[in-house]
């Protein structure tokens, strides 16, 4: 395939113990660290050779041939880097985590402008990316929504994208979230398991879809830290999975939409100050770091306007009354 640049070349000796196997399981079994799709632009571009002869991905190889092989260096992202400030939280050679502000799109899309995490990563990561999938760029396993501020983990290496993205494909990720809810829920702790499905005529909303309709499992435990008269309660959710827009349906679903969150049900009451946007925070993440296996324990504190919203509330609504329950959560 022209066009392509060699990053490094390899020789590689098929094991005595290894049966007759297709050439490009061969190789990813014997080369881990290098992704499948890597190897199959190897196959693609012609630089895998049995004894000098090129080979293709489906063909046999037996026990004893020799294998030669060239991966192609990465390519530059099609995407200019942007210096745009970032909050890190945690950063290595293999991922960094940041804690994203409200207002920003994680990826580009249409529509949107050269102001995304990805053009930010891009510049931050100048020289540090090897390439996801032989593309220079961070490898994105999970997203926030634009309006949605907190905790988001980016992979820097193949390796360390495979190794995130199964850790959340198996659920084993811990996600809180602080959300600021309109009215109080009459008990202070629930969980909700309701599929959720793309909407069918409001295509850009998710709803709740029976699974035999298509909707898929979506589980979310949420839980009362603090309220403000009858009227706004502070609540932390912890989703066991990752639909679009979980917490926003699974809160609407039970009465409770998120402040600022028109879409799913909020109106403006006039007793209360006007949200900026929709109120919703990832507070929390924990997650094994796919490399070295440390545990990371990464936290964002809520950002200046949720302590604004809580403090405007707070002054409305102080708690005069000894009956009143202790909060768990101030912001």
């Amino acid at each position: 395939m022209a066009g392509w640049a060699v990053l490094m070349s390899f020789t590689h000796v098929v094991p005595p113990d290894v049966p007759r196997a297709r050439a490009d399981k061969v190789l990813a079994r014997a080369f881990p660290d290098h992704s499948r799709v890597l190897l199959q632009r190897a196959f693609a571009a012609g630089l895998v050779r049995r004894h000098g002869k090129v080979i293709r991905q489906k063909d046999d190889v037996l026990a004893g041939e020799t294998l030669d092989f060239d991966l192609p260096a990465v390519r530059p992202s099609v995407l200019v880097a942007k210096a745009i400030r970032l909050k890190v939280i945690f950063e290595d050679k293999h991922l960094m985590a940041v804690d994203k502000p409200p207002g920003m799109v994680v990826h580009p899309g249409a529509g949107t402008g050269e102001d995304t995490l990805v053009h930010a990563l891009l510049a931050h990561c100048h020289g540090s990316l090897s390439g996801i999938g032989g593309v220079e760029r961070p490898g994105i396993v999970h997203r926030l929504d634009k309006e949605t501020s907190g905790v988001l983990i980016v992979a820097k290496t193949d390796a360390a994208h495979r190794g995130l993205a199964a850790q959340f494909a198996g659920r084993t990720v811990v996600k809180e979230y602080l959300a600021l809810v309109s009215g109080v829920p009459a008990l202070r702790a629930g969980s909700i398991r309701q599929p959720i499905g793309r909407h069918s005529r409001q295509r850009h909303r998710m709803t709740i879809v029976p699974e035999e309709s298509g909707g898929r499992a979506a589980h979310t435990d949420w839980k009362v830290l603090d309220h403000f008269g009858p009227v706004v309660a502070l609540v932390r959710c912890v989703l066991h999975t990752g639909r679009t827009h979980q917490i926003r349906v699974h809160l609407r679903s039970i009465g409770h939409p998120l402040l600022g969150d028109a879409s799913y049900g909020w109106k403006a009451d006039p007793r209360l100050p006007l949200p900026p946007r929709v109120m919703l925070h990832a507070e929390h993440l924990v997650v094994s770091h796919p490399i070295t296996g440390q545990l990371l324990d990464l936290h964002a504190p809520p950002p200046a306007d949720f302590a604004k919203i809580g403090a405007a509330l707070r002054k409305l609504y102080p708690l005069a009354s000894s009956s009143a329950a202790k909060p768990q959560r101030r912001l």
